[in-house]
C-alpha cells in the first residue's frame, strides 16, 4: 500500500488552466489562474476561454495581496474583516502575564488596522468578556483550563485595578495598551466593532454576534489575527473555514505562548488548507 510522504512539498503547483473552485449557481466560488492569482472576489466566474492566464481585470477598490506558498489573492475589501482576537491585557500586559511574542503583534496591528480601514474592511475585536449568567454555562472543562496557578478562575477577582477575571467591563479585559485607543478611534469612524465570546472560538454556538455580524454584512473572506493562535485564534479560524468563509491568516500579527510547533502547525495548515498566510507588509503594499 503506497502511503503519503511524511512531509508535503512547501507549496502546491500552479494550475496549468484557469479553474473554478465552489459552486457559480451558488456564488460561492472561487477562480485560480495560472499566473498564480487566486481569485476570491466572487465577482468574475470564469471566462469560457480557460486559456486565460493571468485573470480578469482587477476592479475598483479590489485588492491583490501576495501569500505565501507563491500566490496572489484578489480580494474585495467592502466584503471583508479583520478579525483580532484577544488581544487583552490579561493575555498580554506584562503586570499579568509574559508574553513577549503577542507583545510583538502589536506595531505591526498598528500598522496594517488604518490601511485595512481606508480601503473599506471593518475591524471586528473579538474579545473574552463574560456576563454573571454566563458563567453558570461554562463547561467544566473550560472553567479548569482557565483555573491555574492560584487564580480562582473566570470570574475571581485578579488583584490591584484589574478586577474580575475576563469579565465585561474589567480592565483586565481592555485591549492592551495602544490597541485599546485605536479600537476607540475606529468606533468613532464607525469602522471597528466591539464583539464578545464566552467560548474559544467566537463562532461556537447558535447566533453569535460574530455570526450575526457576518450574514449581516454580507462578508466572505476574513484576515485572522490575535493570541494564541493555536487556541482561540484558530478555534475561531476553523469554524469560519467550515462554515465557508475564506480565510487568511495575518502571521506577524499572531502569536502563541505554547512550545515549539503550536504556530507553527496552524501556519503549515492554513497554508495547505484553510486557506492562505500573508504579512502586514504585503497588505500594506497590495495595490
Amino acid at each position: 500500500m503506497s502511503r503519503l510522504p511524511a512531509t508535503l512539498p512547501p507549496s502546491r503547483p500552479r494550475v496549468t488552466e484557469a479553474k473554478v473552485f465552489g459552486s457559480v449557481k451558488l456564488g460561492s466560488f472561487w477562480v485560480e489562474y495560472p499566473s498564480g492569482l487566486v481569485d476570491l472576489t466572487r465577482s468574475s466566474p470564469l471566462s469560457p476561454d480557460k486559456n486565460l492566464c493571468h485573470g480578469p481585470q482587477k476592479e475598483a477598490g479590489h485588492l491583490d495581496i501576495d501569500v505565501d506558498g507563491d500566490r496572489t489573492i484578489r480580494v474585495d475589501p467592502k466584503q471583508s474583516v479583520i478579525v483580532i482576537i484577544d488581544m487583552q491585557n490579561f493575555f498580554l500586559h506584562p503586570e499579568l502575564r509574559t508574553h513577549p511574542t503577542g507583545l510583538a503583534c502589536v506595531d505591526p496591528l498598528l500598522k496594517v488596522v488604518p490601511v485595512l480601514r481606508k480601503a473599506g474592511s471593518r475591524i471586528i475585536w473579538l474579545n473574552w468578556g463574560l456576563t454573571p449568567t454566563e458563567l453558570q454555562t461554562i463547561p467544566p472543562s473550560l472553567s479548569r483550563s482557565f483555573s491555574r496557578n492560584k487564580s480562582g478562575g473566570f470570574g475571581s477577582d485578579i488583584g490591584g485595578t484589574w478586577g474580575d477575571l475576563l469579565m465585561r467591563g474589567t480592565r483586565n479585559a481592555e485591549l492592551y495598551g495602544p490597541l485599546q485607543e485605536m479600537y476607540l478611534e475606529g468606533k468613532e469612524l464607525g469602522t471597528d466593532v466591539w464583539m464578545h465570546k464566552n467560548r474559544m472560538g467566537g463562532l461556537w454556538g447558535p447566533g453569535t454576534a460574530l455570526q450575526v455580524y457576518l450574514q449581516e454584512e454580507g462578508i466572505k473572506t476574513l484576515f485572522f489575527s490575535g493570541v494564541n493562535t493555536d487556541q482561540c485564534v484558530l478555534g475561531t479560524m476553523v469554524d469560519a473555514y467550515f462554515t465557508g468563509y475564506d480565510v487568511i491568516v495575518v502571521k506577524d500579527t499572531t502569536a502563541t505562548g505554547s512550545p515549539e510547533g503550536g504556530l507553527e502547525n496552524v501556519l503549515h495548515n492554513s497554508r495547505g488548507s484553510y486557506g492562505f498566510v500573508t504579512d502586514t507588509e504585503r497588505i500594506v503594499q497590495a495595490k
